[in-house]
């Protein structure tokens, strides 16, 4: 599926993070403090320009924020640049509605409302 011209996929369609499926979680620090998913690769959208280096070419790219916005950005930037990836819809605001895992790095409880 693609939306604005960008492959978007469902949140309940990302796979778990895996050797062979990366999420990239593009938001600001604070907000990937509140709460991110488990196995999520986080590189501020600002920063991803020059971090691409840490991301396997070869693996599924699907890309997350809050809410799509910022998503949607990177993953234009990503695919300019010859890099495949996935804009995934809603963001952490629909993964954390879809009742998927989220995790915080200091143990306090996960949310990204």
């Amino acid at each position: 599926m693609t939306s604005g011209g960008v492959p978007t996929v469902h949140v309940g369609d990302v796979p778990e993070p895996s050797s062979t499926a990366i999420l990239l979680d593009v938001r600001e620090n604070d907000e990937w403090e509140q709460g991110h998913a488990p196995g999520a690769i986080h590189i501020p959208l600002a920063d991803v320009p020059t971090r691409m280096g840490e991301l396997d070419p070869d693996a599924d790219l699907y890309v997350v924020c809050k809410g799509g916005g910022r998503s949607a950005q990177a993953v234009r930037f990503l695919l300019h640049s010859g890099v495949e990836a996935t804009n995934v819809d809603g963001g952490m605001v629909a993964w954390q509605q879809a009742g998927r895992p989220l995790i915080t790095d200091d143990g306090r409880p996960a949310s990204v409302y």
